[in-house]
């Protein structure tokens, strides 16, 4: 087995046998909605679509980007994340593609398009890679390899800081994103991995050409805390909280919601957080770790997670008396504002 699948392989058995790896520390519980006891609408006729790189989904949600590499499992769970993605008709991302670049036998399990022929796929490299050789060739086969709608260009400094195997060079990274996305047809959503975005790293992203962001914030899986296992690095642990949480993420972000759409990722964990991150400011919501368990097992098993996800956030949409998902957006004032509250 390669090294780099060897390292998704560790990534993944972190996540299943290290209940600390998910930090609970997202603070969507901090923010109370105004329930609708007078909603004036039939839940039957709730519209929960949403438009997403010129495609229609069924509600905002999208399957975050995980794994892939050479090793079966690894295969099989991009196999049946993809072909739920299809049948919920939602998008999906997938993990870093730099394995398949890497080593050849890891390309199977990014050739994805076969089952999920129309939902919106999204390619995957991390842009300090793009200090490290890799280039509009490299961005370009990802995207080839998927037939992707997407790029995600992934933002990781804590997570490279802490492997042992960590690319750290991000001098000047934002020159090599702004000439990627000159160079690429498709749009390049820039995205962190779980410690948010800043309204300065945003800055730079807009001076790039970045019209997509996913805030990633911390308070779900920390990437930090499963490298500290495979380094044994005392530093993953210190550093296992660090960051924004999606929410402040989400609100750096409201500036430049003219200018650009932000995908809010980290700590959602059911219907209600994500009505909540739409509110603040996301387009649409991404999700990993609860769809982690249900991947080892079955595409029905995937789509029965999504499915639930989804009469989670109609109801909740339902019962503060909002017809359409898109009316969600930025609505704040279905937030209960308590004095010397802080949402």
């Amino acid at each position: 087995m390669s090294q780099i699948t060897q390292r998704k392989q560790d990534h993944i058995d972190a996540v299943l046998n290290d209940p600390q790896v998910e930090r609970q520390q997202s603070e969507f519980d901090e923010i109370q909605l105004i329930h609708r006891a007078l909603p004036e609408l039939d839940f039957a006729a709730i519209d929960t679509q949403t438009q997403f790189l010129g495609k229609t989904i069924s509600f905002p949600f999208m399957i975050a980007s995980m794994t892939g590499g050479a090793a079966q499992n690894l295969q099989q769970i991009n196999r049946h994340l993809a072909e739920a993605a299809e049948a919920c008709q939602v998008p999906m991302a997938v993990g870093s593609q730099r394995a398949m670049i890497l080593d050849q036998a890891a390309r199977d399990s990014f050739e994805l398009r076969r089952y999920a022929p129309t939902a919106p796929l999204i390619a995957n490299i991390g842009a300090v890679q793009l200090n490290y050789g890799f280039g509009t060739d490299q961005a370009q086969q990802a995207i080839d390899i998927l037939e992707a709608d997407a790029l995600y260009l992934h933002l990781n400094p804590l997570q490279e800081l802490i492997q042992p195997e960590g690319d750290t060079n991000f001098n000047r990274l934002s020159d090599k994103i702004a000439e990627l996305v000159d160079a690429l047809e498709v749009p390049v959503i820039l995205k962190e991995v779980g410690c948010g975005l800043s309204p300065a790293d945003i800055e730079l992203g807009l001076k790039a050409g970045i019209r997509h962001f996913d805030v990633a914030g911390r308070g779900g899986t920390s990437w930090s805390r499963i490298e500290a296992h495979r380094a044994q690095n005392d530093l993953g642990f210190l550093f296992q909280d660090w960051g924004l949480t999606t929410l402040q993420s989400l609100a750096g972000a409201q500036p430049y919601q003219e200018q650009a759409d932000f995908i809010a990722s980290g700590g959602i964990r059911n219907g209600i957080d994500m009505i909540k991150a739409v509110i603040m400011g996301g387009r649409l919501c991404s999700v990993a770790a609860p769809l982690l368990t249900p991947a080892l097992e079955s595409t029905q098993a995937v789509v029965a997670k999504i499915e639930q996800f989804k009469q989670e956030f109609a109801t909740a949409q339902f019962l503060l008396g909002v017809p359409t998902s898109g009316a969600l957006h930025l609505k704040t004032e279905l937030v209960f504002r308590q004095p010397n509250s802080k949402c």
